[in-house]
């Protein structure tokens, strides 16, 4: 099977989108990613799925912490910064919650300690404990087919 047609397919998944924070002696890094899951109530487990080669990898295998930001309807820019579509360099405010950076006004932020780390295929999976948790009372950010949207509840009859 072709690439493109797997990253088509997988494009197809409706996702929240996710800023993952961690800190090392040179600073804050981010990155935007969609592949987050829970795992687990008991232990509380979440996952994140981060490429091989990206920098973030490193930095999360060195610090074994990290921090999930879910992103909310008004914070594509963010979401666009962290993903590398904009190029131009800004000086981003991150707040400190739990001792972990995390993007302010998210809908979730959640602080994790790496639990553990797979390498499957081109990419390290790491199930972070989870610290602390706080939630904001907004709508999410939302990605389908490579596109950003915002989250309509459906309510029934």
């Amino acid at each position: 099977m072709d690439d493109q047609l797997f990253k088509k397919a997988m494009s197809k998944f409706t996702t929240g989108v996710t800023v993952i924070t961690t800190k090392d002696q040179d600073g804050v890094h981010g990155m935007t990613a969609n592949a987050f899951m829970s795992v687990s109530l008991d232990p509380k487990l979440v996952l994140i799925s981060v490429h091989e080669n990206a920098r973030m990898n490193k930095r999360i295998e060195q610090s074994q912490k990290f921090a999930v930001s879910i992103l909310a309807d008004d914070q594509q820019e963010m979401s666009m910064y962290f993903a590398g579509q904009l190029k131009e360099e800004r000086d981003i405010e991150f707040e400190e919650f739990n001792g972990y950076p995390v993007i302010p006004d998210a809908v979730v932020n959640i602080t994790c300690d790496v639990h553990n780390a797979h390498v499957e295929g081109d990419h390290t999976l790491y199930v972070g404990a989870v610290t602390d948790i706080k939630i904001n009372d907004k709508d999410p950010l939302t990605l389908y087919s490579g596109q950003y949207g915002d989250f309509k509840a459906v309510t029934s009859s």
